[in-house]
Order: structure tokens, then C-alpha cells, then sequence
């Protein structure tokens, strides 16, 4: 481009500078932004540039004006998004399991532009304190998107649903058959993605892992399910779950030691019920979906929570300790 066109993007440009160059631990002199017009083949001085600045302020820019001695320094301030707003996005998407690798820094690469390249470096080393397993299938990124569009469309989805082999191959569920589910919201627990569906086949509302869903398309017909959808009590249902795998729903009545009354609130809940049982313990029931993976949380909690009730609950924990003594004491 010659130098004669870029003149007229020098308010872009000034834009740029501010942006990238400057931040409150890093200013620039009225000198130092001349020369960087300068290397972008752009003439400048002293008085246009004054009249520029508070063009941008008027345009919504926060350019701040320092004075240091004998020097004047100039920033940009106030940003849309501050630096700590900015790292809790950045470590959201490197947590986030459904988004790949290479699409996790993609993003975090966008969200590095909106602050200094100075303020950047601080976003890029929070890419690397964690070691988090990422999906790999890569069509995820735009997997939510179609299924925010069927939703917003009032349409039925069509898809494959896989899940891994021992020779960790993808492996699609009923033999390839296609799935056509209702979709009516998505999800974000235990890092992955849901979409929470009705399938009509079996008149109940489901639930997808979407970084498991293939070639997802939208048909013409209009969703089912809307009656149900609507008496459908979401934070309820994903409070239930354990690692999103469903179980027959049940009230199930636990004794803990008072200790644990926050671990069990952190799980179920603020509204969960508490009645003291004696000094040092309560009891409270929660809506459970009953799985192994309920169970298996109860062990990890340790002996300070117990079930108590129903006695078809108490029964299945006893079933599956018994089975997990036989395979790992099968000689006492």
C-alpha cells in the first residue's frame, strides 16, 4: 500500500498504537507515536495529532494524558474487557474439555488482541498451568452452532453418536443409526458440553455429550416435546446427575457428620434440607439419579455421609460393595 493511501487510515492506526503499544505500565511519548505512524508510512505532527486524540475520545476511546517530569505520556485507559475479566475467559476456554486443543488457542489468541501486547504475555501463561484432557473432534466449534440455530428454528436434528473402542477407534452407537432428537437447550457440567434434547422415540427428555455427536443436520420437521420441556426442571435434573450419567431419579435420605454440610450444599444445593440429628450430625434427602457413579461419590466421601433411605438404595450400595470386595479381597 503507498504511504500516500495509508494517511487516510491514520486514525485506525493511532487506534492500533493505543491498543496494542500502550497500557497504564506503558505509555508513549508524543515523539514515540510520530515515529510508529512514521513506520507505517504515515506523516504526523504534534498539532493534527492533538486534534486526532480527542477525535477518538469523542469516538469512545479512554486516551490518557500524563505528565512525568519534563515528559508527556499518552495511554489508553478504560478497556472493554479488563485484564482479570480477560484471564477468567482465557482459563474457562483451556478448562473447557468440548473445545480441541488447536481451537483453544485460536480463541486465546483472539482474546489475547484485546488488550496490550505487553498485558497478552500475562493471558499466554495462563495457557499452560493446566494439563487438561481436550476433546479431539474438532467439528465441536461449529456443532453448537448448528445446534443453536435448530433451536432458535424450532427444528428436529439428525446425527451419529459414537463413543471410543478398546483400539481407540471411534465407534458409532446402533450400529451407525441415525438419531433424531428435539433440541431444546445446551449444557455446560463437568467441563463438557450437553444438549439437552427430547427424543420421541422414547417420549422422555435426554441429554448428548455434543463433542460426541457427528454430522449433525437440520430437518424440516418442528420440535417435539415442548409440553415436556416446559415442566422439565433443569438445575434440578443436572443436580441429580453424577458425571451426567442418568439412573432411575430418587429421594434418596442421607445422616452426615455437621462437617460435611458444606460439601453436601457445594453438590445439591443451598435449599437442601437440614435436620439436626443429634449434636454432631443432620440429616437431609436430595433427588438423586441412583447410578454407580452416586454410589462411588458416596465412598469418596467418606464414612462422615451415610444413606439411610430408601432401603432399595441402602441395598444397591450394599450390592456394589460386596462386588467391589470380591474383586479386590476375593481371598477373606
Amino acid at each position: 500500500m503507498a504511504k500516500t493511501s495509508n494517511q487516510k487510515l491514520k486514525l485506525l492506526y493511532l487506534m492500533q498504537i493505543f491498543s496494542r503499544e500502550t497500557d497504564e505500565e506503558h505509555m508513549l511519548t508524543m515523539q514515540e507515536i510520530i515515529s510508529l505512524l512514521s513506520n507505517a508510512g504515515i506523516k504526523a505532527d504534534r498539532k493534527t495529532l492533538y486534534l486526532d486524540f480527542e477525535e477518538l475520545r469523542h469516538f469512545g476511546l479512554d486516551i490518557i494524558g500524563q505528565a512525568d517530569g519534563r515528559n508527556y505520556y499518552y495511554y489508553l485507559g478504560e478497556r472493554e474487557f479488563e485484564l482479570p475479566e480477560l484471564k477468567l475467559l482465557v482459563d474457562s476456554v483451556q478448562s473447557a474439555k468440548f473445545i480441541t486443543d488447536r481451537k483453544s488457542k485460536a480463541l486465546i489468541k483472539k482474546l489475547e488482541s484485546l488488550v496490550s501486547k505487553y498485558q497478552a504475555t500475562k493471558l499466554q501463561r495462563q495457557v499452560f498451568i493446566t494439563g487438561r484432557i481436550k476433546t479431539m473432534n474438532e467439528s465441536i466449534y461449529y456443532n453448537v452452532d448448528k445446534l443453536h440455530d435448530a433451536i432458535s428454528r424450532d427444528r428436529r436434528i439428525r446425527f451419529q453418536y459414537y463413543r471410543w473402542n478398546v483400539k481407540k477407534e471411534m465407534e458409532l452407537r446402533k450400529n451407525g443409526g441415525w438419531y433424531e432428537v428435539s433440541p431444546w437447550g445446551l449444557m455446560w457440567d463437568d467441563e463438557n458440553y450437553y444438549l439437552i434434547g427430547f427424543d420421541a422415540e422414547e417420549s422422555k427428555i435426554k441429554h448428548y455429550r455434543v463433542d460426541k455427536m457427528l454430522k449433525i443436520s437440520l430437518t424440516r420437521d418442528r420440535r417435539l416435546g415442548r409440553a415436556e420441556f416446559q415442566a422439565f426442571d433443569l438445575p434440578r435434573y443436572t443436580r441429580s446427575l453424577f458425571g451426567m450419567y442418568g439412573g432411575e431419579e430418587v429421594r434418596v435420605t442421607m445422616e452426615a457428620h455437621n462437617d460435611m454440610v458444606g460439601v453436601l450444599i457445594d453438590r445439591f444445593g443451598k435449599d437442601i434440607p437440614i435436620m439436626p440429628v443429634d449434636d454432631d450430625h443432620f440429616r437431609t434427602s436430595v433427588n438423586v439419579a441412583v447410578s454407580n457413579q452416586f454410589l462411588g461419590w458416596i465412598m469418596a466421601v467418606g464414612s462422615n455421609v451415610r444413606i439411610t433411605g430408601p432401603e432399595s438404595v441402602v441395598d444397591q450400595m450394599r450390592t456394589e460393595i460386596r462386588r467391589l470386595c470380591a474383586e479386590y479381597l476375593p481371598d477373606e
